[in-house]
This record gives C-alpha cells, structure tokens and sequence, in this order.
C-alpha cells in the first residue's frame, strides 16, 4: 500500500511539474510578451507612419535617391515609412524576398532581373518605373599596345576580365552579341571579385596581354590614368541596355497601388529637386558614399554623376509609350529594351531557354505612370492639381536625346578610327550583282534596329573585293553592293550622314571575299 502512494506522490508530482513547465513556456513566450506589449503601448505613443514600404538595393550611386534625406522625409509626410535593405547586389536573395514578400519593392539592372527570374522560374515583380542609365560609369579598358579596338578580341588569346552577375558582365556580352568575333574563345570571360580586383589585375597585367578589363568608376578614371591604357568601349556609347528599374511584387502593387504611386510621386519630386541644384547629384553621391563608408571625393562624385543619367518623369513617360513619337526623342519603349536585353542574354549563353516566351509586356505595369500624367502631375509642385492652375512639365524637364553626330568631311571619313565590326549574317546577293534576296534584307532590317544602341558610332558598309579576275570589274561589283546594302539600312531608318558604302582593297578568293562587312568608327580624339 506504501509503495502504491509513494507512486501515485511520483506521478502527482510529475504531473505538477508538467503543468508548471506549461505555465513556465507560456509565461514567457505569451504572457510576459503580452504584459510587455500592453506596457509600452500604455507608456508609448502612437507611431507617426501609417505604411511601412521595404526597397531592396545596393550601395551602387544610382540608387542614392532612394537613401536620401529629403525622400525619406517626403513620404515621411505622408505616413509612409521607407527602409531602404541592402543585399550586397545578391540578385538572388534580392528576388527571393521580392517573392516571398520580404522586401515590397527592389532595384535590378533589366538584365539582372531577367537572369535572377529565370533562375527563380518565376518573375514576382512588375516593373513600375525606369531609375537610370549608365553613360559612361561602366567601361572596357585595355591596353593600347595589346587591343587598339574591340576588333582586336577577335583572337583565341583573348580575355576579358569581369564580375559576374554585375553591369560590368552584362557590358561585355552586349558587346559579343553585337559584334563579329569569330575566334574569340567560347569560354572568353575571367572572373574577379568587384572592380577593385578588376582594378588590381590591370595594374599587374602585361601591357601586351591580350586583355581586357570591365570597370564601373570609380575605378575606369583611375585605370585610365595607367601609362598605355585607352577606353575600349564605355557605356555612354550604348543606349537602351544598362537600365535600373524599380520592381514591385505583383500582390503588393495589386493591394497597394495608391500607396505604391505615393513613393513614386515622391521619388520622381526628389529627383527633380536634385536635378535643379547645381551641385546636386554631386553632393548627394558624396553624402551616399559616406554612409557606406567608402566616401567618394569630389572629383570621384562627380565623375559618377556624369556617367550616370537619372530618367525624369517625362522620360518615364516616354519608356511606358505614354508620349508620342516626336516627344518621345528615340527613346525605345520599355517592352522593346526588355525584349532586347533579354536577346543579349540568350545569344551569348547566360539564359539556357527564353524566360519570358516573347511576352515582355508582362514584366512592366504602365498605370501608376498613366494616372500620374493623366492627374497632371508636376514633379516641381507638392500639389498637382489646383483650380484654374496651368502647368507644363515640358517648361521644367526634357526628354534629352544623345548627342547629335555631324556631318564628315572626306578627310573625316577616312580618318575614321575602327571601333568594331557588327555581326550580321552574310549578305547574299544575285550572281554576279548588287541584288539582295529576301532574307539579307530582313537581316538589313535587323542590323538598323542594333544600330540604334551605338548612336554615337558611324558605320563604314565596306564591299570586299576578289583579287582574282578583273580588277576594276570586281571593284565595281564591291560598291556596287556595299551601295545596295547601305540604301537597305537607309529605308529601315539609318540616319544618312552616319553611313556611307566603300569598297576594300583587293584580297582573298572565292565568294567570301565578295562579302560585305559593317564597321563601325569614331573620330579620332
């Protein structure tokens, strides 16, 4: 009977135990967490932001105007909290936790959202605005004693040296997509760890090594200081392929569109605000690169200002194809830049099968834009609509188009300094004529779309010509098609005084040699 107590005492007491362990865990883990919350909200205050909207980004310049003050305290105004998470440019995290909703907005390169989706197999963002455009922060160096032009890659020696999954990647594809490098190696890419690597490994490297190197300032103005070492190629020469977007998880800009509008009436103000201050974007860099912790002096700042060129909203509107033709200054339409980039992407090998299936229109969502302009919005004025109020957006900003190329001289055209050949199918004519079949001109067609990237770059359309036969016969045949081929690019829109026909000297035999070729040229500096 002792002994049957004495067990029952055990498992009483097991039992208490158990209940007290319970009582202990929800003690801690619910009441005293309740107790605490009731606490300070009886001893706190109400929170002045209604919203709480998370950016993922990184430290790149560009994305200053997210971190700055004056937008903080713009949506601040508003109620709305802006956090701004920087991922250390880990796109795949980055889109991630666009999908799983950790993050309600980030900031990609296009090219850098097409890969990471395709990665993901899925794209869990809508693009709502255009940010900006490298114009000369990302660029190819080398030097001049090992490739005096992008011409001289064509070589199975040849290297470039890059950071993956960076602009400074995606700068060197374009460049294979669009130019003809047959005996470049498939595997042509080096990796480096950031520019600084980049930076190292052309200070260490031979000066008639057969290489070259992709920067972002930086470290392009420093490597151009190096005895010997000249621009192969910077971004300012390339429209319409390294662009930042502003990404927005579809749930969210489906639940959230006029909170989502908010931050985009705000950032759009913020950029204007800058844009007006002589000194503006300078001292914004200076100040972003500081609380980084890698603070760029003036002249540092404002070589980056100068490569980097902030889309306004006028130039938004004329992405989403909110303006007309004329208006729109050649600015492409967002789905043709999407749609390109990703061709870029899949002719160079980053994308094993097309992500997006021919249906870019899927990955921008033009409304917010739409409504902005429709309500008459005024990124300089706080109120956009006002009773008998007239504003005119075009007084204050612009759609600003490229420099404007001139007209060459003779002795211009033949001073002309090659900068690459493009890559095109070759040209097939009738026999023993300047008649180009069907399919050549579709190519033509083709090649005066690309040559709207490179609208810096004159282009030599140069007839090869047969060493074997009549000379002056063969000549004649080789302008007579370099003449048919360049009024081909001219009826598909290539401006006049960009392009003119010549035949090559002789040499070769065989068809080949009656090719013709596209190369592009620059004017000495």
């Amino acid at each position: 009977m002792a002994d049957k107590n004495a067990k029952l005492r055990l498992v009483a007491a097991l039992i208490w135990i158990g209940i007290a362990g319970v009582l202990a865990v929800a003690a801690k883990f619910y009441i005293l967490p309740k107790y605490q919350s009731d606490l300070a909200e009886d001893t706190g205050s109400k929170s002045r932001y209604e919203h709480e909207v998370t950016v993922a980004a990184d430290s790149f310049s560009g994305y200053s105007i997210f971190r700055s003050p004056a937008l903080s305290k713009s949506l601040g105004q508003r109620g709305i909290k802006l956090t701004v998470q920087d991922d250390k440019a880990d796109y795949e995290a980055r889109i991630k936790n666009l999908k799983n909703g950790s993050v309600d907005m980030a900031v990609f390169t296009i090219d850098s959202y097409i890969s990471a989706a395709a990665k993901l197999g899925e794209f869990p963002g809508s693009i709502v605005l255009v940010i900006d455009e490298t114009r000369g922060a990302d660029a190819i160096v080398a030097y001049k004693d090992a490739l005096g032009s992008l011409e001289d890659l064509d070589d199975p020696q040849a290297r470039i040296v890059i950071t993956p999954a960076s602009p400074s990647e995606f700068l060197a594809r374009t460049v294979i997509a669009h130019f003809s490098l047959p005996t470049l190696p498939e595997k042509w890419w080096e990796h480096a760890d950031g520019a600084q690597d980049v930076f190292n490994r052309f200070k260490a490297a031979g000066k008639t090594e057969k290489k070259a190197y992709v920067l972002w300032e930086p470290f392009v103005s420093r490597a151009l200081e190096i005895p010997g070492a000249h621009l192969l190629l910077d971004s300012s020469k390339l429209k319409g392929y390294i662009v930042d977007v502003l990404v927005v998880n579809r749930a969210f800009l489906r639940d959230q569109n006029e909170l989502i509008k908010s931050v985009v009436e705000d950032y759009l103000r913020t950029a204007f605000s800058y844009s007006r201050k002589s000194r503006g974007m300078v001292e914004l860099v200076i100040q972003d690169t500081s609380l980084a912790g890698d603070a760029f002096d003036e002249k540092q700042a404002a070589s980056l200002v100068k490569g980097v060129e902030w889309k306004n909203t006028l130039e938004n509107y004329a992405y989403f194809g909110l303006l007309s033709g004329t208006e729109s200054q050649g600015h492409q339409h967002i789905e043709d830049i999407i749609s390109n980039i990703n061709h870029v992407l899949m002719q160079t090998g980053a994308l094993e099968k097309d992500p997006i299936g021919g249906e870019a229109n899927t990955l921008f969502y033009d409304k917010i834009l739409r409504e902005l302009q429709n309500s008459g919005f005024h990124p300089g004025k706080k109120v956009n609509i006002i009773e008998g109020l007239q504003t005119n957006l075009a007084d204050d900003e612009a759609v600003r188009r490229g420099p404007e190329l001139k007209e060459l001289s003779e002795d211009e055209w033949d001073k002309l300094l090659p900068v690459g050949t493009l890559k095109i199918d070759p040209i097939s004519f009738g026999r023993g004529s300047a008649r180009i079949n069907i399919q050549s001109q579709r190519d033509l067609e083709a090649l005066a779309k690309n040559l709207d990237a490179w609208p810096e770059y004159y282009l030599k359309v140069i007839g090869n010509v047969r060493a074997e036969g009549d000379p002056e016969a063969n000549k004649k045949l080789a302008e007579e098609r370099a003449a048919a081929a360049m009024d081909e690019l001219k009826k598909s829109g290539c401006e006049a005084k960009r392009i003119r026909a010549v035949a090559a000297a002789p040499g070769g035999k065989g068809g080949a040699s009656q090719s013709v070729a596209f190369q592009l040229g620059q004017l000495p500096y």
